[in-house]
């Protein structure tokens, strides 16, 4: 039997596969021209060229060896982060604190693998938190029914992103401990997009209606891996969910587009007249960037013809990805916080940075 191929092996086997390879300076069109003045407001272009949170330095700690999918958001006296740590044997959800968006201290382990569970035993990425979607808001967290509201999602087998993977709810009174309700999304009760797992999950209420984009994978081809694309559900009552009849909303894109092989972990907000999805794309060289789409309500999306965050040079912290996109906004300035990656897998540094809207 072969080993069984994750997110990072094929993504990193996209990269040598089709090494050296060009591709050609055509772009696809795009269905909705955005003006400068619509897209300016979205963008980050100052990189703050530093890993603002790394894997831990203790032997003993669920995040050892790496950290990744930053979720950010305000709360009382500062900001926190969620994010995931790696042990090597899994993944576990951590939650950090910071008074200014650059130094982070870590809190907790806030959501743990339980050996019990038929879905959390190896695996539990805590992924969002409903909070304020206003791009210019402050990201404060939103109480429902008078407790705070996540999403989380979990692959049934030991190692990073193995097997199809479920999203599931999670309620809380304080941030720290959580409990978690059974799925309410599986891959098989999909459409072939989804069937071979559900990514990262991105839950928001607007006007009584609780949006939970995710993505997706298709189920794997031998040699040749996968794509994920991006779709949404929706519910009243948190109890009957819904795919939107047009999923995937968010589409691969051509064969030389940034996003040919991934379109994934969607973070969605709003501005003024428009929705605004950041999510990122990986092509088939092999590389994952930060990208864009935009549109006029929360179910249609058009991609913009502009890389938000792009991979960095040579010995720098995201010289490989830069990838999974929470964007806050704090003291007139816009934060992107992304996972940054440097170096060649599996031998890769994992971490997170931030770039911001104005100069640092």
């Amino acid at each position: 039997m072969e080993p069984r191929m994750t997110r990072r092996k094929f993504s990193g086997g996209l990269a040598m596969a089709v090494a050296g390879a060009p591709l050609s300076g055509g772009r696809k069109l795009f269905a909705e021209d955005f003006t400068d003045r619509q897209i300016a407001p979205f963008r980050t272009p100052y990189k703050y060229e530093k890993l603002v949170l790394a894997a831990s330095t203790d032997p003993r700690a669920f995040d050892r060896k790496s950290v990744d999918d930053p979720f950010v958001f305000r709360h009382e006296d500062g900001f926190y982060m969620l994010y995931i740590g790696f042990d090597g044997k899994g993944y576990q959800t951590g939650l950090a604190k910071s008074p200014d968006l650059v130094h982070w201290e870590r809190v907790a382990c806030v959501a743990r693998r339980d050996p019990n569970s038929q879905y959390t035993r190896f695996n539990i990425a805590l992924s969002c938190i409903v909070r304020e979607d206003q791009l210019t808001s402050p990201g404060k967290l939103k109480k429902v029914q008078g407790r705070f509201l996540g999403a989380w999602n979990a692959y049934p087998n030991a190692g990073y992103e193995e097997g199809a993977a479920v999203i599931g709810l999670a309620w809380s009174d304080n941030l720290l401990h959580w409990e978690l309700t059974e799925p309410i999304l599986f891959p098989k009760d999909g459409a072939p997009w989804e069937h071979g797992g559900l990514y990262r999950p991105n839950l928001i209420e607007y006007d009584g209606t609780f949006y939970l984009y995710y993505n997706a994978k298709t189920d794997p081809v031998p040699k040749h891996g996968w794509h994920e694309q991006t779709g949404v559900a929706t519910s009243r009552d948190l109890k009957q969910w819904t795919r939107y009849a047009g999923n995937p909303i968010l589409h691969n894109g051509g064969a030389d587009s940034w996003d040919a092989v991934f379109a994934s972990n969607p973070f969605v907000v709003q501005h003024r007249e428009l929705w605004g999805m950041y999510y990122y794309g990986l092509d088939r060289r092999g590389v994952a960037r930060e990208l864009l789409a935009l549109g006029h309500d929360p179910f249609h999306f058009t991609k913009v013809d502009e890389i938000m965050i792009n991979v960095g040079a040579p010995g720098s912290v995201d010289e490989t990805y830069a990838h999974k996109p929470c964007v806050i906004y704090h003291d007139g300035a816009l934060y992107h916080f992304y996972c940054a990656v440097s170096g060649k897998w599996p031998h890769q540094v994992r971490g997170i940075s931030v770039a911001r809207s104005k100069p640092w």
